[in-house]
């Protein structure tokens, strides 16, 4: 073409969550069968909906109000609502002139980042979610500014090396964290999320937090919103509907905004957000309408405490399990719906494998596995022998070697076979180099 039409970040939007999902489909046709492990889609791994929640969906698909356009910013009474769930707590006050709803939160980040100042960085940690790290580094061109995560400190996040890489870095404007965190399943305290909050309002910057499994909290860990934490600090909250429900495929999310009158430039940013959004229209209506009614009612909270203590058994199952096992571990999940298994420091080489004797299976793997990071050659591996899908921690903008599992599997015994069908193949494949 006369002119280069690539944008120029287009090689930073990479997804490891779903791509290994065509390795995995490759892998099915040639007859293994896959244990996906790899996405955090709850309907997906067999959970069902309580039938309340589908009597007040059904009912709202019968009102001709459901299938219509609504506000830009989202349904109004929706907005009220939920304005007046952050305001219940102690902390600061919103209106529903501080919410606005997207098309799943991964619309919502394409957004905040896409039309985010090109010289502005956002810095987030590591290991990252990839939709925030990639999103952030397309936007910018560059690799995505990451600060640390300890695994040896129940993955919080290295305050020291967060303080330093925005200090000596005047292109970062913003702050990300997410909380509960996804890949690790660590919950911040509050006074981790103050210090964070802190070192925002002293070197001039806005905060994200990204709160989708705000709810899911367990084994005893206390958090608490962004909302209660971010005095005078411009910022804005990321909260959806697809990991509470669960409804994953309503793609139905949202932003709240905090201290826009704070500062001119973040005030300008968030309408520019709302004016993108307006060129859309808005967003899905329905499960806007569905909000209200569910998390307002009274059988909403019981849910959610049986959704917590359900994941507190399955975190401790893994982490149990995952431990017994030489050459990896892992730290105990608070929150969330995964964990982050870690190799052993130098276990991993460019010449261990597992057996695989389908030769198509075996020609397919080698052929994959050249040139790529030694953790992802292991999910490689697992996948073709195993038929268990995971994704690789280096995935996740990360240096470390790894693999992130899930805690969704329903079938119990599934779950527990498939913990130690990882645990027995990773000894297999660390001692296959003799």
């Amino acid at each position: 073409m006369r002119r280069n039409i690539e944008h120029v970040g287009w090689g930073q939007l990479s997804y490891e969550i779903r791509g290994i999902v065509a390795v995995a489909h490759d892998l099915q046709k040639l007859g293994v069968t896959i244990t996906w492990e790899n996405i955090g889609d709850p309907i997906e791994k067999g959970e069902k909906i309580p039938d309340w929640i589908k009597e007040i969906v059904r009912d709202l698909v019968s009102d001709d109000k459901t299938y219509g356009y609504v506000a830009t910013e989202g349904v109004r009474e929706s907005r009220e609502f939920l304005a007046k769930q952050v305001n219940l707590r102690d902390g600061y006050k919103i209106t529903a002139d501080d919410i606005v709803f997207y098309n799943g939160l991964g619309d919502a980040v394409a957004k905040i980042f896409g039309f985010l100042r090109r010289e502005a960085r956002v810095i987030g940690p590591s290991p990252a979610y990839s939709t925030h790290s990639s999103a952030e580094a397309a936007h910018s061109g560059y690799e995505h500014l990451t600060y640390n995560l300890d695994p040896n400190n129940n993955w919080m996040p290295d305050l020291e090396d967060l303080e330093n890489k925005v200090k000596y870095n005047d292109s970062i404007a913003g702050l990300l964290f997410i909380n509960p965190d996804n890949p690790t399943g660590a919950v911040y305290p509050r006074k981790v999320l103050e210090k964070i909050v802190d070192i925002a309002r002293r070197y001039d910057i806005f905060v994200i937090c990204d709160e989708i499994y705000a709810h899911i909290v367990f084994n005893g860990a206390k958090t608490c919103h962004l909302s209660e934490v971010i005095g005078e600090v411009p910022g804005m909250a990321l909260r959806g509907i697809s990991k509470e429900y669960p409804w994953p495929g309503g793609r139905c999310g949202w932003i709240e905004v905090f201290n826009q009158d704070k500062s001119p430039a973040f005030k300008k940013y968030i309408k520019c957000l709302l004016n993108a959004k307006m060129l859309e229209v808005c967003s899905t209506s329905l499960p806007q309408y569905s909000i209200p009614k569910v998390i307002g009612d009274p059988r909403y909270l019981e849910h959610l405490e049986h959704r917590k203590r359900m994941f507190e058994a399955r975190a401790n199952e893994a982490f149990e399990i995952i431990n017994s096992y030489d050459y990896i571990h892992v730290t105990r999940p608070h929150g969330a719906f995964y964990m982050a298994v870690l190799f052993d420091e130098n276990i991993l080489t460019d010449h261990q494998s597992l057996p695989l004797e389908n030769p198509k299976i075996r020609a397919y793997i080698e052929n994959k596995v050249k040139d790529v990071a030694v953790d992802k050659r292991f999910v490689y591996y697992l996948l073709g022998a195993t038929g268990i899908c995971v994704v690789p921690l280096t995935g996740f903008c990360c240096k470390r070697n790894g693999f992130r599992v899930t805690l969704l599997e329903t079938n119990n015994e599934k779950r527990i076979d498939t913990w130690h069908r990882i645990g027995r193949a990773v000894k297999e494949y660390v001692e296959s180099a003799g």
